[in-house]
């Protein structure tokens, strides 16, 4: 049988094969037990119960441990089913995020009408009023001046849906083709020089749509989608336009806040200083700060405040003012929502600055600010400052998961008891495929060689580990090295045994269980400008016909009309295959010890 065909049979067999229904019951008693820890035995006998309301909300206090080992273990049997989404609960998902969503637009419309009327505040005294000026000549410095033709090449759409486009069919080829959603806001600024900025694009859109070549649109889609058993998560889902403009606005933000020290293309550094926070004590310690739904605590009244005013028209202008949601109309009295291209850049650099006003007033210069959207590194003797400007900007911290004293610190997915690596796992989903059983059984893997101090494994998960392994047709048990994704079992070179690479290659040979993408033939120029702005990344211009795009247009023209390319995938679709795999390098786990 050639490889080729035993590939294709293998495929077969992992879409095919369904795993039976007992199997996460089992492994969730396997995974508690290895724990074996009171805390584990807890959860277990809530989950064999059916206690589950009080199962998801079920918390620890990292104060009450003295023990790093003693809260890792129960730190990791309280979060396990925290995340999962399979639970039946009494209450409504959509209501509970619809609660919340509007409890803190009614916070926004409350922060307004102080901002409004900033002299009349209470809050508007003492240290308040400092930190206000010196975060808004914070953000202006960051910001600098504003680049019209840097808004133009920065733009770019997001991966997901726009109030015009939804489903398999979302892609960039699609939105070039057929995404003209604006709101009139916006087109006021666009409108007079669009054609001039993206000529093949606008010309497109023309000969598709007519002279109006834009559909006007109110504002955004207010959804929900799922996020674990307790709520859904609501988001807005924005005119193709407006995000194409967003995106750049959030790009532009992020390029600045580089220049001061914040990557916001890395967590690395937030979970790095939270280890140090957790090992330090003292005011010049450092506390990890979090909050409570801060994409949509971002106020318009402060925004405005806080942006200088050739900006903040422009964000004004890019963004959805009104909302839909079934029969209803919203008004935002937030800026910005989750679903804007721009939000998530917007809440890390007011916090940013915000943070570094604070550390300035209180003189901890040279100590250590880090964010990351809403995660905040802040010395321990600016936390309480901190708190108090931040809800005076509208603000809520999250005093369940912020961190100023004890042992225990957590930021961007990392967790640290003294020093000592606390990451939990999850189990989100039911186990019903092959890569279900893989991700845990690797999961798993990974947390024993992490509580072993990445030198061996944690011999009490073994038998976890082995029994999701078993639950796999021996055909399918591929062993593959860290680093390579969940294709199969992550596993030692010895237990591997992988076959030598043919012909002289130096490596070797892994067989994976690879997603494809599922793709669709396109034809027309939505195709070309997308491909065109894939390879902005070599320098050429995606769409303003200028610089190097007239060496490379008839070309991919070409390719496109010769059936070269001219594919693209379907969102959320895709096919399974089996793949073999090069391994230059194999990084070991080390011995179940």
């Amino acid at each position: 049988m050639t490889s080729k065909r035993r590939n294709t049979e293998l495929a077969k067999l992992v879409s095919n094969h369904r795993v039976p229904a007992s199997v996460t019951d089992d492994s969730i008693f396997d995974f508690l037990s290895a724990i074996d820890h009171p805390f584990s035995l807890s959860i277990w006998l809530l989950f064999k119960n059916e206690e589950l309301e009080q199962l998801v909300n079920r918390t620890i206090k990292p104060s009450d441990f003295n023990s790093p080992e003693d809260f890792r273990d129960a730190y990791l049997a309280t979060e396990f089913l925290s995340k999962s989404n399979f639970f039946e609960l009494d209450t409504s998902k959509e209501q509970a995020a619809f609660s919340k969503f509007f409890e803190f637009e009614n916070l926004c419309a409350q922060t307004n009408v102080r901002f409004r009327n900033l002299a009349l505040d209470p809050k508007y005294q003492g240290s308040n009023v400092w930190l206000l000026n010196a975060t808004a000549q914070k953000i202006a410095n960051i910001l600098g001046s504003f680049r019209p033709e840097e808004f133009v090449e920065m733009a770019n759409w997001g991966p997901g849906v726009t109030t015009l486009l939804k489903g398999e069919h979302v892609s960039a080829v699609n939105k070039f083709h057929q995404e003209n959603g604006i709101t009139r806001d916006l087109y006021l600024l666009v409108g007079p020089w669009f054609s001039t900025a993206y000529p093949g694009w606008a010309e497109h859109l023309t000969l598709e749509h007519g002279e109006q070549c834009f559909s006007y649109v109110g504002g955004n889609s207010i959804v929900t989608v799922p996020k674990n058993s307790k709520t859904d998560r609501v988001i807005a889902v924005e005119p193709g336009i407006n995000l194409w403009f967003q995106k750049a606005i959030g790009k532009m933000i992020s390029r600045r806040l580089r220049r001061f020290g914040v990557d916001l293309t890395s967590q690395e550094r937030n979970q790095q200083l939270s280890k140090l926070g957790s090992l330090e004590t003292g005011d010049r310690a450092l506390s990890t700060v979090d909050f409570s739904s801060a994409s949509d605590s971002i106020s318009l009244e402060v925004v405005r405040e806080l942006i200088p005013h050739e900006w903040f028209r422009l964000m004004d202008m890019c963004r959805s003012k009104i909302g839909y949601h079934n029969d209803s109309v919203v008004r935002w009295q937030k800026f910005s929502s989750m679903g804007n291209g721009f939000t998530f850049e917007l809440e890390s650099l007011i916090f940013f600055a915000a943070a570094e006003a604070v550390k300035d007033l209180l003189g901890y210069h040279g100590s250590e600010v880090s964010v990351f959207g809403d995660d905040v590194i802040i010395p321990n003797g600016c936390y309480d400052v901190f708190s108090i400007f931040s809800a005076f900007l509208g603000f809520k911290v999250n005093t369940k998961k912020s961190y100023s004293s004890g042992y225990f610190r957590e930021s961007c997915g990392a967790h640290w008891f003294d020093g000592v690596d606390c990451k939990p796992i999850f189990l989100k989903e039911k186990l019903q495929n092959v890569q279900a059983i893989y991700k845990l059984a690797n999961s798993v893997r990974y947390l024993a060689h992490r509580r072993n101090s990445h030198y061996g494994c944690d011999a009490r998960f073994r038998y976890c580990w082995s029994r999701l392994y078993r639950r796999v047709p021996e055909p399918l048990r591929f062993r593959i090295p860290f680093g390579y994704g969940e294709g199969g079992f992550i596993s030692n070179f010895d237990e591997a045994t992988p076959a030598t690479a043919p012909d002289g290659i130096e490596g070797f040979r892994v067989r994976a269980v690879i997603p494809a993408g599922v793709s669709q033939k396109f034809e027309g120029t939505g195709l070309l400008l997308a491909r065109l702005q894939a390879n902005r990344s070599r320098g050429i211009d995606p769409i303003n016909g200028t610089r190097r795009v007239a060496d490379v247009i008839d070309s991919l023209s070409s390719q496109i009309n010769q059936g070269h390319g001219n594919n693209y995938d379907l969102r959320g679709r895709s096919r399974i295959s089996i793949k073999e795999i090069l391994v230059h390098r194999w990084y070991n786990l080390g011995a179940w010890s």
